[in-house]
């Protein structure tokens, strides 16, 4: 090779120009197992960089030793998806000195590419990459580490950003292809011990579930999706990654199969589920914005039909080519959701931020039929509310609420309650949901919320949709 961009990572630091007070970009593709983000924000501590904004797709667990870079004052302002685990506690108790800006994932994407979120330099996981920087989230080696399949939310970084370093544990010979990012948006490439744990990748949210009350929640949203009037041949559709919402698809599998009915494509973070069904012939095409497990990490490295797409393509608001336009059937999970149809996903029932937006305002939106599938309690907390803690997704935007006390339809959808009903489906108002939880549990205390302002989020558009307070111990 004549010319190579691999470089050490301090090389590429200062080969990026990255000063006190700039923008750094991360991708979560590889989820619990990342390793990117604590690696170089670890470097960039040691070389004395301060004021620094982190702006990655989201944040887990993992991701704890950012605790301490924000008490050192390395990291000062976070725009992301998603907080959890001891980091995203002590935000909502007010570790950090800026709120915390959370997006969509359609959100981001669009933010990204309208230069309202700029990113100076992106820093980047590759399952492999070759000596130019043409990378991907497929192993294309013998020596392969790890896999994370599709990179969609590195995608607008890669193509946005004023530089760009890929990271990878696979250098391999030029050309690398098929490839996710180009070598032309690439300035330099750095090879570290691993990128990612691939076994963590579907860790966190992402669950089968045996449990009783989600087989029975999966049933009922099945049972609604059959007798939508949207459940025939060549419909589309995407599933959250709650227990609930993926034992809903093999539900919906035993009717496509009794009814001859076929899905054009299945959107969004595709799972071993939706692999399956494609195989089967059930699923004509998969558009994968993340790969959720090994099984979809796999297919999308030999499958033509089986397509990687930037969060842009996903669900960007701003773009009429965006993938959720063409979405008819969309099924999530919620933390909570209200009598006017409003969802929360972020913050869990004692005011602290544990979850992430993801793209559940962005498919609610603009699916033709959206469901959210969540149990009336979760022990003693109910997630059928009079006013959700914090307000995610808009209930203009979600057509019905399944329940195992029964199925509410927002009143802006009377043709669909209709057919429910007239399938033999239990139709509930969803007040008298709410007024069940609250004669189940009484009325809860009030949370002990401050004054300061820790999160804002953004609506899908770009403007603020609320706030959430620190929480007061």
């Amino acid at each position: 090779m004549r010319y190579t961009k691999v470089v050490t990572l301090e090389e590429a630091i200062r080969k990026s120009g990255l000063r006190d007070g700039m923008t750094v970009s991360f991708h979560h593709h590889f989820r619990g197992g990342d390793k990117v983000v604590n690696l170089v924000v670890a470097k960039l501590a040691e070389m004395g960089f301060k004021d620094l904004h982190l702006a990655a797709s989201s944040l887990s667990d993992v991701h704890a030793p950012l605790i301490e870079h924000i008490r050192n004052g390395v990291i000062t302002k976070i725009s992301t998806s998603g907080l959890r685990g001891e980091l995203a506690n002590e935000i909502s108790h007010g570790l950090l000195k800026e709120p915390v800006v959370f997006r969509s994932h359609g959100g981001r994407g669009s933010a990204i590419a309208s230069g309202e979120l700029h990113i100076d330099v992106a820093f980047l996981g590759a399952s492999s990459c070759d000596e130019l920087g043409n990378a991907s989230g497929c192993p294309r080696s013998e020596n392969a580490k790890s896999i994370c399949g599709s990179l969609g939310y590195a995608l607008p970084d890669a193509r946005y950003a004023d530089h760009v370093v890929i990271l990878t544990d696979d250098l391999v010979p030029y050309p690398n292809v098929p490839k996710s990012i180009s070598a032309c948006d690439v300035e330099s490439v750095v090879v570290v011990d691993s990128v990612g744990d691939s076994s963590k990748i579907s860790s966190g949210a992402i669950r089968d579930s045996k449990n009783p009350r989600d087989i029975l929640l999966a049933k009922q949203a099945a049972k609604v999706i059959i007798n939508s009037g949207y459940f025939k041949d060549g419909f589309s559709i995407q599933t959250g990654t709650g227990g609930a919402s993926l034992a809903a698809v093999k539900y919906i599998r035993e009717s496509m199969l009794e009814q001859g009915i076929k899905a054009s494509f299945a959107l969004g973070g595709i799972t071993a589920h939706m692999v399956k069904l494609h195989q089967e012939g059930l699923i004509g095409r998969l558009v994968d914005v993340q790969s959720f497990d090994k099984v979809a990490a796999e297919s999308i490295a030999t499958d033509q039909m089986h397509q990687e797409v930037s969060a842009v393509e996903y669900a960007s608001a701003d773009h009429v080519g965006s993938a959720v336009h063409a979405l008819d059937i969309v099924i999530l999970s919620a933390l909570e959701v209200d009598v006017n149809f409003n969802v929360n996903v972020l913050v869990g029932s004692d005011g602290i931020i544990r979850g992430a937006i993801g793209g559940h305002p962005d498919t609610a939106e603009d699916s033709a039929l959206s469901i959210i599938v969540c149990p009336l309690l979760r022990g003693r907390i109910p997630c059928v509310v009079p006013k959700v803690t914090t307000l995610i997704t808009p209930g203009k935007g979600v057509d019905v609420v399944v329940t195992e006390y029964g199925i509410a339809v927002n009143p802006t959808r009377p043709e669909i309650a209709a057919r429910l009903e007239a399938a033999g489906l239990k139709v509930v108002d969803i007040h008298d949901l709410a007024a069940k939880a609250r004669s189940i549990i009484g009325e809860p205390d009030e949370l002990p919320f401050g004054d300061r302002v820790v999160g804002i989020v953004m609506d899908r558009h770009g403007k603020v949709l609320d706030e959430i307070h620190n929480i007061v111990d």
